[in-house]
Parts: C-alpha cells; sequence; structure tokens
C-alpha cells in the first residue's frame, strides 16, 4: 500500500459496535439492481440443474399450498460449479467487510440458497453454531444476499438480536421450543433485493413459511476466520452421510432436517 494511504474502511465504529452488540449488521443496497438480475439469472441456472449424486446439493420439500406437489428447498455446495457465483463470493464488498467483523481474513465455509417458492416451509428458530458447527471452528458469519423481495408476508429472515454473545444457548441439533422464542424478542428484518444482512453463528434466527404468491430466494453464504482454516470440503462430506440430498437417499429410509 502506498504510503501515507489509508486501506479502505466498510463499516462505521458505531456498525462494528452494533454488530458486537446484536450479532447482525444490514447494509442496505449492497449489490445494484445490474447485479441482482445478474445474481437471479445465475439462481434460476443452477435451479435448472440437473440432480446428480456426488455434486451440488439439492433438497425438495412439500408444498404446504398444493398438497402432493414437491417444490425445490434449497441447493448447496454450487459454489465449484458456478463461475459467476464463485466471484459473488469473493467480492472484495463482502470480503473486506467481513474481515472487519473477523478481525482477520475471511475463508468460505458453506454456500446455499434458500429458495422459499410460494408454499415454501419456514426455517425453524435456532443458531447456526448448534447445528454441529463446532467441529469446524468457534465462530461463523453468515452473509444474507437477498435476490428477491423478503418481506413479512413471504417469510423474510427473523432475529433476536443482543442473545447471541457467543455462547450456545441449548444443546446441538434442537431448534428452539415456542416458549423460548417468546422469551427472545425476535425482530423481522424485510430485505430488497441487494440488501445484505451480516449475522455471526450464535445469533438466534429463523423465519415463517410463505403463503404468499411471492417467491423469496436467499443466498446464505458462510465463513469462518482465515486462521480456523478451510472446512467446506469437509463439512459437505459430513453432510451427505448425514443429510444426502434427495437423489442420494436410501429408498425407504426418513431422513429428518432438524436445525
Amino acid at each position: 500500500m502506498p504510503e501515507g494511504r489509508l486501506a479502505q474502511k466498510f463499516f462505521t465504529g458505531d456498525e462494528i459496535a452494533g454488530f458486537e452488540r446484536d450479532g447482525f449488521v444490514v447494509v442496505r443496497g449492497l449489490f445494484g439492481a445490474d447485479e441482482m438480475q445478474r445474481v437471479s439469472r445465475w439462481s434460476d441456472e443452477v435451479e435448472s440443474w440437473p440432480e446428480i449424486p456426488g455434486k451440488y446439493m439439492m433438497y425438495f420439500e412439500n408444498s404446504l399450498l398444493e398438497p402432493g406437489k414437491r417444490i425445490i428447498n434449497r441447493i448447496e455446495n454450487f459454489y465449484p460449479y458456478h463461475d459467476g457465483f464463485r466471484a459473488l463470493f469473493e467480492d472484495p464488498r463482502v470480503m473486506g467487510r467481513l474481515t472487519e467483523l473477523f478481525r482477520e481474513p475471511a475463508m468460505l465455509f458453506k454456500d446455499k440458497i434458500n429458495f422459499k417458492y410460494p408454499g415454501g416451509d419456514g426455517f425453524k428458530h435456532h443458531q447456526d453454531q448448534a447445528a454441529g458447527w463446532w467441529d469446524y471452528a468457534d465462530l461463523f458469519i453468515s452473509t444474507l444476499i437477498s435476490i428477491d423481495e423478503a418481506t413479512p408476508e413471504n417469510g423474510c429472515l427473523e432475529i433476536a438480536p443482543g442473545n447471541n454473545k457467543h455462547r450456545q444457548l441449548d444443546r446441538e441439533w434442537r431448534p428452539f421450543t415456542a416458549e423460548e422464542i417468546k422469551k427472545m424478542n425476535f425482530v423481522q428484518v424485510p430485505t430488497k433485493p441487494g440488501d445484505v444482512i451480516f449475522f455471526d453463528s450464535f445469533v438466534p434466527h429463523g423465519s415463517y413459511p410463505n403463503l404468499s404468491s411471492a417467491r423469496r430466494r436467499i443466498l446464505y453464504i458462510t465463513y469462518n476466520r482465515l486462521s480456523d482454516g478451510d472446512h467446506r470440503l469437509r463439512y459437505y462430506a459430513d453432510k451427505r452421510k448425514n443429510y444426502p440430498p434427495d437423489c442420494e437417499r436410501e429408498a425407504g429410509k426418513e431422513y429428518v432436517f432438524r436445525v
């Protein structure tokens, strides 16, 4: 860096303090309309991919609005197979902010799109760290990029500010009960295309079903500290064993998604 030239700062001191206090920070309009049109096209591309065992991981669910209809729920581990998304996940506007939040460079851990089409179910309120992530590192930050507008009607993210404090609130693999949720003061965080939410792996969060007519696609890209190592391949190998994508499942065996 040239002498006298200051490194770019992405967050204000108040935003950093808010993240450390609440477990999340919202950046409105980080990506522009043209960029999000490309991201929307890329999402359509990966959604149209055929199911192939051993590659990206596609999951489906029963529609809540059309009984008997199967709809795509999410796709994971598509990072190695799509140049556009790979560049997005390494975008300096994302990596620079993660470096400030981690106080060191970040390493990609996992990637997914939650599609939540009309009739798509919600995601139980939980802490990400409780999903067996202690096996890989003790802190992660997820970057939520809103592809479509997310509203209370179509199941936007809910977060309980200030409940993270880098501690797990209950045993692993268990979402919060209805009584626990009532005590945590969850707030809804609606987003528009291009808005980004950075949140850590201890902040409680979740969302409700989409019973509207509008789809609600959201990217979740999760990172750990660079000093904690590269765990992406091991994470997905473990996930294939414990909760494989639909095309890799044994006939007659029941698979239950927990958190």
